[in-house]
């Protein structure tokens, strides 16, 4: 039965034109598992490169681990059903999207003490998104199927739109553009920043659920996981679909990363994989590795200065972080 259905992926892949998966050893190998407790929910990841702190979302709370040390040292508190947590370098502050509160918690990247709670009109916010241009925060909402948008700076709701699906992963070109998948109606939709209102709704052609989201600025392309197992490579200024590549199964996250020039894209179900992908120009994409991790590590975050990817699961009943880092 495993041959066939081996027989039966690869000939998929065939048909659709896809890369096939390289043989090579790959450039990341598992290295370190940070231990952070008992077993939680858990969704979210992201990194703050100025502190090397690592934002590791828990259920209820937000565990803040030093990438250097592996300990946690700080606890965002009362954060409930939190989905995701934005950062704003430039003013310091971090935010939560807080599902089952339908909140916003704001906290002090220095202290990460909580210095407010905003109250959304939105149900169930998920992903949320600091926009740089702008000073914005936009905030998701799955169960409302809309956006709010908060100013930074005075934390005060300042405007929103309706969606009429389930939004997921966002990412911003740093120009005054936000984009979004929705998940339910395999789209691709485009926010302009200045007005606030969705611009532009593109099809996303044989991807299945899409989560993930990732943008390659210089090249004005976007990445989005697919949970039939392909990725889904998009220009981000016509939405014209231009590449397709084989990952993981039910993948949660995607990342670029400019300087290696590759697509990380992590996937939970099975054994768990990451997912190498090279981009060979801004419309070809081969597959060089597929790293076994652990069952459910699906959301991940990366360091930009050395690159070791952060993987959140539980195995054998305690919550961990995997280690990814790429070989010498």
């Amino acid at each position: 039965m495993k041959n066939f259905k081996n027989y039966f992926a690869a000939s998929l892949i065939a048909l659709l034109g896809l890369p096939v998966l390289a043989t090579e050893t790959g450039p990341y190998e598992i290295v370190q598992r940070l231990p952070l407790g008992a077993a939680t929910k858990w969704d979210f990841t992201s990194f703050d490169t100025e502190r090397q702190h690592l934002f590791v979302t828990r259920g209820e709370r937000v565990d803040v681990v030093s990438t250097t040390s592996g300990k946690i040292v700080g606890t965002i508190e009362n954060t409930k059903g939190v989905h995701g947590v934005a950062i704003a370098p430039n003013l310091r502050l971090g935010f939560t999207s807080n599902g089952k509160s339908n909140s916003v918690t704001v906290f002090d990247l220095e202290s990460l003490t909580t210095k407010a709670e905003i109250q959304l009109n939105g149900k169930n916010p998920d992903i949320i998104l600091f926009e740089p241009l702008s000073n914005k925060v936009y905030v998701f909402n799955g169960a409302s199927s809309d956006f709010e948008v908060i100013d930074a700076q005075t934390l005060q709701i300042v405007g929103g739109a309706k969606i009429g699906g389930r939004p997921e992963f966002a990412v911003s070109d740093g120009k005054g553009k936000v984009f979004f998948n929705v998940e339910d109606k395999s789209e691709l939709h485009t926010i302009d920043v200045s007005a606030d209102q969705v611009i532009a709704k593109w099809p996303l052609k044989g991807c299945v659920e899409p989560t993930g989201l990732a943008i390659d600025v210089q090249n004005a392309r976007l990445f989005s996981s697919c949970a039939n197992g392909i990725a889904v490579v998009t220009d981000a200024s016509t939405g014209k679909q231009v590449a397709q590549f084989p990952i993981g199964e039910h993948p949660d996250a995607v990342i670029y990363d400019a300087q290696t020039k590759t697509v990380l894209t992590s996937a939970g179900d099975g054994n768990g994989t990451l997912t190498v992908a090279r981009q060979d120009d801004a419309d070809h994409y081969t597959v060089v590795s597929q790293l076994i991790t652990a069952k459910g590590a699906k959301t991940m975050a990366i360091n930009p200065v050395n690159k070791n990817v952060y993987l959140p699961t539980v195995i054998s009943g305690q919550f961990v972080v995997l280690v990814a880092a790429r070989k010498n």
